[in-house]
């Protein structure tokens, strides 16, 4: 593994419920929008040229369909079996307070699997593994490496967080040290999804403060009750440089942060 050392508005929470989402998608985003799809573009320059039509266009060539015509999709479809469009479609609110979202308001968590395979390899190929770094993880106070995906300014972007991070009292570090886990080959528990830890982009954090909606409550249950713990200025710096965090999900994961440019980057925001 090579090594990377550490270095250096208001939101409209559209709820996508159980029934059929396409019309509020739609009415979000479309094949023409300048906005985001530019953002997307924009956050992977190395990857990707330009938004023709309806065609995401690779700078190899490759094209990918950006609204693929699947028609109306329940808010389960939308996750397992989401488009490119279907992934821009909830704007991320990212340095708004730590509150409850609006029911099944999780932006981020659809994620199109050819997408990130592309992007990233696939990792029941094995074809993650071959582009794996080693980011020092808080050179300061904790000095060890963690693995992560390097292309794509991902884990240069997670160094940069990391130095952010490094800065913080020792409050903090209870947080922050050590950390709950980056690459693993997993499937999304309840799912036969390819998790954003199997693409090497998404690192865990502080288990023993951390809330998860699948975790049971009082009665065995899940509980959507939403919970956190996670303090401000830890979202703050993984947000400053790419990072979305599952915290902002109603089907919340607050340990959870992943590299999502093209949803919190410049042009996205």
């Amino acid at each position: 593994m090579r090594t990377i050392a550490a270095f250096c508005g208001t939101v409209v929470l559209a709820a996508l419920c159980a029934a059929p989402v396409r019309a509020q998608v739609e009415a979000q985003i479309g094949p023409g929008d300048p906005g985001r799809l530019a953002g997307l573009v924009a956050a992977y320059p190395d990857a990707l040229d330009r938004i023709e039509a309806n065609d995401l266009v690779w700078r190899d060539g490759t094209r990918m369909r950006v609204d693929a015509g699947s028609g109306p999709k329940s808010f389960e479809d939308l996750l397992a079996r989401p488009d490119i469009k279907d992934m821009l479609a909830l704007p991320y609110p990212a340095g708004q307070p730590a509150v409850a979202p609006e029911q099944n308001f999780d932006p981020g968590r659809a994620r199109n699997e050819a997408f990130f395979n592309k992007l990233y390899g696939d990792c029941r190929k094995g074809e993650v593994e071959r582009n794996l770094v080693t980011v020092v993880w808080l050179p300061k106070k904790y000095g060890k490496g963690i693995a992560f995906n390097g292309r794509h300014g991902a884990a240069a972007r997670l160094a940069a967080v990391s130095a952010r991070l490094d800065q913080l009292p020792a409050s903090f570090d209870t947080f922050l040290m050590p950390p709950a886990g980056t690459y693993n080959c997993r499937v999304i528990a309840g799912t036969g999804r390819v998790s954003a830890h199997g693409h090497g982009i998404a690192i865990d954090i502080a288990t023993k403060h951390a809330h998860y909606w699948r975790w049971p409550g009082p009665n065995g249950a899940a509980a959507l009750t939403y919970r956190n713990d996670i303090p401000v200025e830890i979202i703050d710096a993984f947000e400053a440089e790419g990072f979305i965090w599952g915290g902002r999900w109603s089907h919340y994961d607050t340990m959870h942060f992943e590299y999502r440019p093209e949803l919190i980057g410049p042009m996205a925001r």
